[in-house]
This record gives C-alpha cells, sequence and structure tokens, in this order.
C-alpha cells in the first residue's frame, strides 16, 4: 500500500475525477494513476464513479497492490485511512461489459460529470479531471453534445470557451522545458488552442469571425499565465495555406485573422499572426512561442498529438472551475484487458493540481 502524507490538515488540492464511459478504459486508468507517487505527492482524489464498475476494473491488472476505495457522500468526509473517497453518480449503473457501447454508459457518464461539476462549483473540490467518454453512448442516451466540452460550458452557464491541448514530447528536442509549465518533468511542451472545436470542415470558414478568434487569443493569453508563464507569446494559424497569399488562396485572414491580431496586440497581448500552419507548429515546438491558435480541430490537434500522443492534456478555457482531461478515448478494443496506459491522465491530475495550487 502506498504512503499517504500524514499531516492532518492536507494541504492537497482535491480533485474530482470522473470515471467516464464505464464500459471504455476510464476506470483501469483512474486505478493505475491512484498508484504513482507523483498523483499521491500534488493530490487527493475523489473519484466520481461507481464502486462495482471500478471493483470490476481491477480483475485483468496485471500488479497487485491497489489503493483501498471507499463510498463517502461527500469529499473530506472521513474514508477508512489510506482509502481513496469514491462518490457514486445519482443513477442506477447496471453490470458493464468492457468495450460495449450502450445507453446507460451514456447516462453513467454524464452523471458523473454532473455531479463533479457541481461539487467544483460549491467549492467542495478544487479542480475537475475527466477521463474519456464517447459521442456514441451521448447519442444513444439523448444527449445532444459532441463532446466534454459543451456538456461543461452549458453546466457552468459558460459562452466563452475554448479547448487547448498541452502535450510534452517524450524525446530530446530543444524546445521549452515542460518543467516551467507543469506539463510533466522532461520533454518539449507543445500548447494548441482551437478556435473552433467539434464542427464538420466545411462549416468552419463561416465560423473563423474575428470577434470569435479574439476571444480565442485571449482565453490562450489568460491560460499561460494561469500555468506559470508570466509573458505569454501567442502565435495565430492562418486557415488557409500560406496563410491565405495575401488573399490569392483565401480572404479569411486579411478580413477576419489579422484584426483579430491587431486588436489583441493593443491590448497588450504578444501575439503574431496570422502565419503559415505548416511552419508555425514547429516553430512553437522550437521554443519560439508558448501557445498556438489553430482555426479548427484538426489544423492544431495532429501536429500535437504526433508530438505527444499519450501524454498531452486537454485543459477547457474560460470555465469558472478548472477541468483537464485525458488526449484520447474510450479505447473500447483494448477495455477490460488491463493494458491502458495511464499517462495522459497522470499529466491530467498532475496538470489541474498545479493550476487549482495557482489559483489559491
Amino acid at each position: 500500500m502506498m504512503e499517504l502524507p500524514l499531516d492532518e490538515k492536507d494541504s492537497r488540492p482535491a480533485l474530482a475525477i470522473t470515471m467516464g464511459d464505464p464500459a471504455g478504459i476510464g476506470p483501469e486508468i483512474i486505478l493505475k494513476a491512484l498508484n504513482v507517487k507523483a498523483v499521491v505527492d500534488c493530490c487527493r482524489p475523489v473519484v466520481i464513479g461507481s464502486l462495482s464498475v471500478l471493483e470490476q476494473a481491477r480483475g485483468p491488472l496485471p500488479f497487485g497492490t491497489q489503493r483501498t476505495l471507499a463510498v463517502v457522500r461527500e469529499p473530506g468526509a472521513q474514508p477508512p485511512s489510506g482509502a481513496v473517497e469514491v462518490i457514486e453518480p445519482d443513477v442506477s449503473v447496471p453490470a458493464v461489459t468492457p468495450g460495449k457501447s450502450s445507453a446507460q454508459s451514456g447516462h453513467v457518464s454524464v452523471a458523473c460529470i454532473k455531479k463533479a461539476v457541481g461539487l467544483a462549483l460549491a467549492g467542495k473540490v478544487d479542480a475537475v479531471v475527466t477521463a474519456p467518454i464517447t459521442k456514441e453512448t451521448l447519442k444513444m442516451a439523448g444527449y445532444p453534445y459532441p463532446g466534454h466540452t459543451e456538456l461543461l460550458a452549458e453546466l457552468t452557464g459558460t459562452t466563452d470557451f475554448a479547448m487547448m491541448l498541452c502535450g510534452r514530447s517524450t524525446g530530446s528536442g530543444q524546445g521549452r522545458s515542460a518543467q516551467e509549465t507543469g506539463i510533466g518533468t522532461g520533454g518539449d511542451v507543445l500548447r494548441v488552442v482551437l478556435a473552433t472545436i467539434h464542427v464538420p470542415l466545411r462549416d468552419v470558414p463561416g465560423l473563423i469571425k474575428k470577434a470569435g478568434v479574439l476571444r480565442t487569443i485571449r482565453l490562450a493569453d489568460r491560460a499561460c499565465r494561469m500555468i506559470g508563464i508570466p509573458e505569454p507569446k501567442v502565435a495565430v494559424c492562418g486557415l488557409n495555406p500560406h496563410a491565405g497569399e495575401g488573399g490569392l488562396f483565401g480572404g479569411e485572414e486579411i478580413k477576419e485573422i489579422a484584426p483579430a491580431c491587431l486588436e489583441a496586440k493593443d491590448a497588450g497581448i504578444n501575439v503574431s499572426g496570422p502565419l503559415p500552419a505548416d511552419t508555425l507548429f514547429h516553430r512553437a515546438y522550437k521554443g519560439e512561442f508558448d501557445a498556438v491558435v489553430a482555426m479548427y480541430h484538426d489544423q492544431g490537434l495532429g501536429p500535437l498529438k504526433m508530438f505527444a500522443f499519450g501524454n498531452a492534456v486537454n485543459v477547457t478555457l474560460g470555465l469558472p472551475i478548472i477541468r483537464t482531461s485525458v488526449d484520447h478515448g474510450t479505447a473500447y478494443d483494448i477495455a477490460g484487458k488491463g493494458i491502458a496506459n495511464p499517462n495522459s491522465l497522470v499529466e491530467a491530475i498532475k496538470l489541474a493540481a498545479r493550476m487549482a495550487g495557482k489559483r489559491k
């Protein structure tokens, strides 16, 4: 059994960690993360999920010693010594078949998120960390949300929000040190903030407006400051090849993106752009910029996940609460087999704890 801090006045931030889709790898990677010393040292985890599902996930795990889990009614309710607090969702949780989607999994996923957000808004936990859910089960359960981000925005009454992914390389490049940012302890860091998120590609050009791009630049600047970068440098991608080539390949850069960058500069933000996306990510990787604003989902996340898949963290910006998540999905194909990698969840927990500490 891993030793826990003995100080009765536990100064570690309390993090609500949602189970995610009960048929996915969420329960397994949570159990694995709870055994990582860096997680134990940085936070007091409060798992939001079904005890029976979590216990079921123990079965195939390749190592023996596991943290004890204990159901409590609310955070800080004094579970048995050394046990991790578990708060169950307000829905019934039937038997789960790993890797099999169902409407009930969608209901459980949403119930866990609602519970965690409620605790965070009430100040009973310092941040929320989410394990993966799937859009398929949300749809099966009758929910209209394309993902976590939109659901979290609705639950918190947020209209100005964006998604940022932070990733560190497992290699030894020459960019900014991850120790400086709180994402891991080594390798280089890339941060990407999206101006549009889960929308069809054909709709993106019509959604690129000055106000939205400016809002995303501001959120990127604020996010960098929240994780300890005092004077962030933000770069903005163009939408079109070669950032439009002076209007030859499209006019969004001239009409919408460049004016947003100019207004952000006038407001004191150190921003560059619009810049050609095909070279910008390499420049950011080398440490020239602290964050990149991408115009659409795959423009930003393709480069980041090639660079740092499995070590990246998803952060929702603009919410009144801190929320981080993994950079991967439910992985139904390996659910229940005990082979899922918990690294991204560990990084998400560490970053949430760091952000909660800075907010305090």
